[in-house]
């Protein structure tokens, strides 16, 4: 971590209200913005900063990953995202993330073969899944599955452990296909699937899913492959709303299981990992309103923010051009489409329609308004046969390495400290409880 006191380019502070000015330390990362330190703030002036949704607060040093919206730039551990999904598979990028360097061929082999014999779960954990109504929305039930983890495995349950973190790590990574595929299972009355470890971990994931006991499944190669970018390209995205989340519950000093969770939960929401099931949302109910014939009147509806008509699936908070996930995960919805033959579905020849039209829109161009890899993500994942309910379970799959990576940066980091961040308060002033005859 970065010797902080021997920063040598400072800010000075000037308040208009008579508090004596402040010279504030200014770091510089490797790469992005300088930031202000605003840690002595308050004790230095009495006053706190005021940045709801902490857009311009950075809350942690990190190594992990970096992101240039302006550049469409996505880096882990300082390698393009794009090199990483092209040449690597997602254990690859798990091992990258967890230990900051590739693996050797050696290194590789041996996490691989650790993760791939952790995939089962504990037997009891199915019949804690059978008490879930069948209809519950697989995050609800993964959110509960991923805590009841530290009941399950409390050799693993101790943060402050480095062993049992690192063993937490694996475990989380090996049984999440698991978990997610059980949810999918017992969602539709089908009986569970186990884990074959010979497989990768895509596939294995796949078979999962989709196999049934009475013949044999087998694997396509390009879904497997599909799929299994779709996990490196989701695999973590810096301080988003989900991370913080992690780091917040990690300070506490909880379960891994149980700050996972929390990660899990905050995903859910719709302006979050549920983004890719509001694409695919808006794509059908444009068809069931009649498909190509009305993306016009459509378009002009969102300009004009009519019926709070929205384009899902285009622009994003941080990226002001093109997201680099998205270029892969194009590229990826291309070679799946022609797989399946699926390139005359209506669906998804009205996906295509709108990106073509969309790009050449000067109102969606000047505005940044760029196909995500939300609005890809769905498409795909739609066309495998998985079903909407589950695309952001998907994503949890994918970031838990993410989380876990955060997590163990954040327990070495000297300055972490119990997260409490502070307010505005615009509230009554100090009263007393009046006699219930005086409350008029």
């Amino acid at each position: 971590m970065t010797d902080f006191a021997n920063s040598n380019k400072t800010v000075k502070l000037v308040f208009s209200d008579g508090t004596p000015s402040v010279m504030l330390p200014i770091y510089e990362g490797t790469l992005g913005p300088d930031v202000i330190d605003v840690t002595g703030l308050y004790k230095k002036t009495g006053k706190f900063t005021y940045d709801p949704g902490y857009l311009s607060t950075a809350s942690c040093e990190s190594a992990i990953t970096y992101i240039d919206g302006a550049a469409g730039q996505l880096l882990y551990r300082g390698y393009p995202i794009d090199e990483l999904a092209m040449q690597c598979d997602f254990l690859e990028v798990c091992y990258l993330l967890l230990h900051g360097e590739l693996p050797t061929p050696k290194q590789k082999a041996d996490f691989d073969y650790l993760v791939m014999h952790h995939t089962m779960v504990h037997e009891q954990l199915e019949f804690f899944l059978r008490g879930f109504r069948r209809d519950a929305h697989p995050m609800a039930v993964i959110t509960g599955m991923v805590g009841a983890m530290s009941a399950f495995y409390p050799q693993s349950a101790n943060l402050l452990d480095p062993e049992q973190r690192e063993m937490a790590a694996i475990q989380m990574i090996a049984k999440m296909p698991t978990i997610v595929a059980m949810a999918y299972k017992y969602s539709v009355g089908e009986r569970f699937v186990w884990p074959k470890n010979g497989l990768s971990y895509a596939s294995n994931f796949m078979r999962m899913l989709f196999a049934i006991p009475c013949e044999e499944y087998v694997n396509n190669p390009v879904i497997d492959r599909a799929v299994d970018r779709l996990f490196i390209l989701h695999a973590d995205h810096e301080q988003n709303a989900s991370t913080s989340t992690v780091r917040l519950c990690v300070s506490s000093g909880t379960s891994p299981f149980a700050a996972i969770a929390s990660g899990v939960a905050c995903l859910w929401g719709p302006q979050h990992g549920g983004a890719n099931e509001a694409a695919l949302r808006m794509l059908t109910d444009l068809l069931a309103q009649g498909g190509e014939a009305k993306i016009g009147e459509f378009i002009e509806q969102v300009k004009h923010h009519e019926g709070g008509r929205r384009l899902m699936g285009f622009g994003h908070r941080v990226y002001k051009s093109y997201d680099p996930r998205a270029r892969i995960m194009r590229t990826t919805c291309h070679e799946v489409l022609d797989e399946l033959g699926l390139r005359d579905d209506p669906l998804f020849k009205l996906a295509m329609t709108l990106e073509r039209i969309a790009l050449e829109d000067d109102y969606f161009v000047s505005r940044n308004l760029y196909p995500n890899v939300d609005f890809y993500s769905g498409i795909v994942q739609k066309a495998i046969g998985i079903p909407v309910t589950l695309f952001t379970a998907i994503f949890a799959l994918a970031r838990t390495v993410g989380w876990f990576a955060q997590m163990n940066e954040m327990i070495n980091d000297p300055t972490c400290k119990l997260g409490r961040p502070r307010q505005l308060y615009r509230g009554s002033m100090l009263r007393h409880v009046p006699e219930m005859h005086e409350r008029l």
